[in-house]
């Protein structure tokens, strides 16, 4: 329209990329970027030596009926095989010194080494875990920064992601892409989980769902029932995510799924919604940490002679200690809560304008947007005499969730995988009993699988992009780079900037957890040595906040994390508005954590 703006009073959206001529298309700018990248990434692979750096990892080592010594990781033993005297190991200091000036590679990777040492006084073996890792500098940042550049330039996150992932190739001399790195990332465990998971489960799930009308049965009865408008809708969301404790994928998918339908009846943005569901998903795990994590973070954080450390039961407690200092995840939380209220006392342009585009003219994604899930899955397709009831939407996700929590009591962790096929095939056999036509349910069931197609591959290639992030070592670089010569007030903030890098480079929090907190652990008790802190127990407990929370920070504002690409694509929102449209109010509240961890560690230790 002449005034500029759409039908809908809209602004109208400017083209991406404007082009003069027939020349214009080559000199656009993603496509000069990616090409820079691509070269940048081809030189550094073939010109510049890595550099070898090595993590020291102290373990809690406990002795056999055989007297073999083993220490727990992930709830299994592993065996310290042959430990050396530290000065011994071909990865001593000396030793990798030697071969980054030589620039040639160790000749050993990892070796587990022993130093004498004390414990509670006494004189005592120590034990290492010597991890060798190398890094190419700055230049170990760059696949990340590809794909997370080429994001926000083009708003499509799988050219981005594959533009992320060959330039990592380059650097890392993988020049058989297919093989060296698709085939190798996509045949492994994770991968045909995040298919089984998120393609044909979940795919055929809100496919089943779509057929039978079920969701939208379950929206009616909460707007008879409870739900009067946008505010109470975003409050299911938020209290479900709080009861979803488990964190992660399960809170996500759980949420997202269940409260899409009705928050899309009152006119609730995707783009809030996503931002509930995201900022009660992994925050809300690291607050009621009644789940996976404490035993996963554990084995990382065992420091030589520190007596609150020194086991396994020990280290626990001192996880659930740290719980109330982790400000980032108590304030990510209270700015939802208040979000569903609509009394959030802050938050972003674009966020604003999401609110104000779905409550005055219905739209609730932004008209350039490119939701994850299909616009099919969106709408149900209930079939000819078919009467929707909400038996079929409450009957599998009360099964989805019993099995998941009863798993989580039983055996430790929630088998999610589980939960969601017994899921499926209920709701499959409901429809069946209740009158479908068999043909018709395979329908939903195909419709439902095409409807996920591009969010599981976006999230398969973030998946990829993430080991292809470790394998350059950017995390190994940013750690290395912190040094330890550090003013104890400034170690809380440090670690979380730190921590915030690396998640939001390779898009996972329980990734940067096992690179940062063998090296943020022994740091902070050295700091509080060194500086003759009265409480360093404490402290070390604010450092251990500051880990937790910059990873989960760094992990929920990132384009390529496994939970953002979900959130996005269980409430059907472009990953990129949500990913724009959250970063405010979680950055806001990083920076209240920040001061209060400082102000904290001032005054108290």
């Amino acid at each position: 329209m002449a005034d500029g703006t759409t039908g809908s009073g809209l602004p109208a959206s400017p083209r991406r990329f404007p082009s003069s001529g027939r020349w214009g298309r080559f000199f656009q700018p993603a496509l000069f970027f990616f090409l820079l990248a691509l070269l940048a990434g081809l030189l550094v692979g073939l010109y510049v030596p890595p550099r070898w750096t090595v993590e020291k990892i102290s373990l809690d080592v406990s002795e056999d009926a055989h007297g073999r010594l083993f220490y727990v990781l992930e709830g299994s033993r592993t065996y310290v095989d042959d430990p050396v005297p530290i000065e011994a190991s071909v990865l001593s200091r000396e030793r990798i010194r030697a071969h980054n000036g030589a620039g040639d590679s160790p000749g050993a990777t990892e070796q587990y080494v022993w130093e004498p040492g004390r414990v509670d006084g006494e004189p005592a073996r120590l034990y290492f875990h010597l991890v060798a890792k190398r890094h190419w500098g700055f230049w170990s940042l760059l696949p990340a920064v590809v794909a997370v550049g080429l994001c926000w330039i083009t708003r499509e996150p799988l050219m981005s992601l594959l533009g992320g992932i060959l330039v990592g190739a380059l650097m890392l001399g993988r020049y058989d892409v297919t093989d060296a790195v698709f085939v190798e990332n996509f045949a492994t465990k994770n991968a045909a989980g995040v298919l089984l998971l998120y393609l044909w489960l979940l795919g055929g799930l809100l496919g089943v769902w779509s057929r039978t009308g079920a969701a939208q049965a379950f929206a009616e009865l909460m707007t008879r029932k409870f739900v009067r408008g946008p505010r109470t809708a975003k409050l299911v969301a938020w209290s479900l995510g709080v009861i979803f404790f488990q964190g992660g994928t399960v809170s996500t998918v759980l949420v997202g799924t269940t409260v899409k339908p009705l928050a899309d009846k009152e006119g609730v943005s995707h783009e809030e919604l996503a931002y509930i569901v995201d900022s009660t998903a992994s925050p809300i795990a690291s607050q009621l940490a009644f789940n996976a994590w404490p035993g996963y973070i554990q084995a990382f954080i065992f420091v030589a002679g520190v007596s609150w450390l020194a086991t396994e039961a020990l280290r626990i407690r001192f996880f659930f200690m740290s719980v109330p200092f982790c400000f980032y995840a108590i304030f990510a939380v209270t700015f939802t809560f208040l979000l569903s209220l609509e009394k959030s006392p802050f938050l972003g342009r674009r966020m604003r304008a999401a609110i104000k585009r779905a409550r005055e003219t219905g739209q609730l994604d932004h008209p350039d947007a490119e939701p994850l899930a299909a616009k099919e899955l969106h709408i149900s397709h209930v079939p000819e005499g078919y009467t929707p009831h909400v038996i079929d939407f409450f009957a599998p996700l009360l099964l989805l969730i019993g099995i998941a929590i009863g798993t989580f009591l039983f055996k430790g962790s929630p088998q999610v995988r589980w939960a969601f096929a017994a899921a499926l095939l209920l709701a499959m056999a409901l429809a069946l009993v209740r009158g479908m036509r068999l043909k018709t349910l395979v329908e939903g069931l195909t419709d439902g699988l095409k409807g996920v197609v591009l969010g599981s591959v976006i999230l398969l290639l973030a998946v990829t992009i993430g080991n292809i992030s470790k394998d350059t070592g950017g995390g190994i670089y940013l750690v290395e780079l912190l040094g330890d010569r550090v003013p104890y007030w400034a170690l809380p903030v440090m670690l979380q900037m730190l921590t915030i890098v690396i998640a939001f480079s390779t898009g996972t929090s329980w990734g940067t957890y096992a690179v940062a907190f063998p090296l943020a652990m022994p740091l902070a008790w050295a700091v509080a040595q060194a500086n003759e802190l009265a409480h360093p127990m404490f402290f070390m407990t604010i450092c251990f906040a500051t880990v937790m929370d910059g990873s989960v920070y760094g992990d929920q504002c990132s384009p390529i994390s496994d939970t953002t690409v979900l959130s996005s694509m269980c409430c059907g929102c472009d990953l990129m508005d949500h990913v724009r449209t959250q970063i405010p109010q979680a950055t806001v509240a990083a920076l209240l954590a920040a001061i209060c961890w400082t102000a904290v560690t001032v005054v108290f230790c």
